[in-house]
């Protein structure tokens, strides 16, 4: 099973998210893109957790320099699995997944197949995105290469439980 890290897909990572991020809770504030399910991240538990996720993924090339390092996988991994216990009681399958969302870090092989290839078909990867519609049980991805190329594919969702969307 791929793991995903996304954000709304407004937020343009520079990937700097060394300690000098003042607010990381301000990454999610957009009117026009979903909020982050609606576990609190006001924490400071919450907050240091995100900001180490962040620092860990930041200079790992979406999932492409983790697939050869299994010591930092494996790192990424827990701090993943760390937020999501601190959001444990929290319902994140609801309407506020629905949205565009850029994806960030994956162990997704096929997506991580196309970013690597690129350039042999002369072209660099822009984002990779994932349209999310919880109450049509449609998912998109899709990965851009500008100015104007896409590669777009279709699925479905079934809401397994309050934390866990399945794709198909």
């Amino acid at each position: 099973m791929a793991t995903l890290l996304h954000f709304p897909a407004n937020f343009h990572a520079s990937f700097s998210f060394k300690p000098s991020l003042k607010n990381p809770n301000s990454i999610f504030n957009s009117s026009k893109c979903p909020q982050i399910p609606k576990f609190s991240l006001s924490s400071s538990q919450s907050i240091s957790a995100k900001t180490h996720l962040l620092n860990l993924i930041s200079d790992q090339n979406r999932g492409l320099n983790t697939q050869q390092n299994p010591k930092i996988r494996s790192q990424i991994i827990d701090a993943i699995e760390s937020l999501a216990v601190l959001g444990k009681d929290s319902i994140t399958t609801d309407d506020s997944l629905s949205g565009t969302w850029r994806m960030l870090w994956t162990t997704e092989k096929e997506q991580l197949f196309i970013i690597k290839n690129a350039n042999f078909f002369g072209t660099q990867v822009g984002d990779v995105l994932q349209v999310i519609d919880v109450d049509n049980l449609k998912l998109n991805n899709v990965i851009t290469f500008p100015p104007s190329g896409v590669f777009f594919v279709r699925s479905s969702i079934e809401v397994a439980s309050s934390q866990r969307v399945n794709f198909r």
